[in-house]
């Protein structure tokens, strides 16, 4: 699917979960249905619904649960989505723009982490980098540095980003670059994560 399609149907999915709020006048504290149940319901992919969900969720439209699922918050103007979306899909944002915001923010979460995580926690990120080398695995990495961070609204920004370059890349490293990452949070400083990305 090309770019302009993807952003045609990112804005229209938007749109059409912004129709399904107001034709069953949910307010704050209702229960929005699942991924799943919007999916079929609007008849278009999850992972559409999962990025429009996630620019809501970033607004403070709504509010994700854990184990619960997904609610209305406080009203705000809708069309702030429509403006936000429209914003980071203009022709002007590109590929490289997108890449670098995700790129800074993975940048700041390591900053973050040097010196400061449990040996439990590094237990956790060294099982993660175990796993198969793939996008997917590049993704749970950095969405457990950023819940570990304590920092939501990074880690709210880092998905809503993330959610936008998947439509034009998938973000990895080499295999190499995860070993020195990995050396760089259990000893290493705040310098050498700046030279982790100057390779890149």
């Amino acid at each position: 699917m090309s770019r302009s399609l993807n952003e045609k149907v990112y804005e229209g999915v938007l749109e059409q979960i912004k129709s399904y709020i107001e034709a069953h006048e949910l307010k704050p504290g209702d229960k929005l249905p699942s991924e799943r149940e919007l999916s079929e319901r609007l008849k278009v992919g999850r992972s559409s619904i999962r990025e429009a969900l996630r620019a809501m969720e970033l607004l403070g439209l709504i509010e994700t649960r854990r184990g619960e699922g997904t609610y209305m918050r406080t009203y705000r103007p809708y069309h702030m989505v429509e403006l936000l979306s429209k914003f980071l899909l203009n022709n002007s944002r590109t590929r490289d723009e997108l890449l670098t915001a995700k790129q800074m923010l993975e940048k700041e979460v390591l900053f973050m982490s040097v010196g400061r995580l449990s040996n439990q926690q590094l237990s956790v990120i060294s099982s993660l980098l175990r796993e198969e080398h793939s996008c997917e695995r590049h993704q749970r990495l950095f969405h457990y540095l950023f819940e570990q961070s304590r920092h939501p609204l990074l880690l709210s920004m880092w998905q809503f980003i993330t959610g936008f370059t998947h439509t034009v890349h998938d973000i990895t490293y080499h295999a190499s670059w995860y070993e020195e990452m990995e050396s760089v949070i259990r000893q290493g400083s705040a310098a050498q994560v700046t030279t982790l990305f100057d390779h890149n």
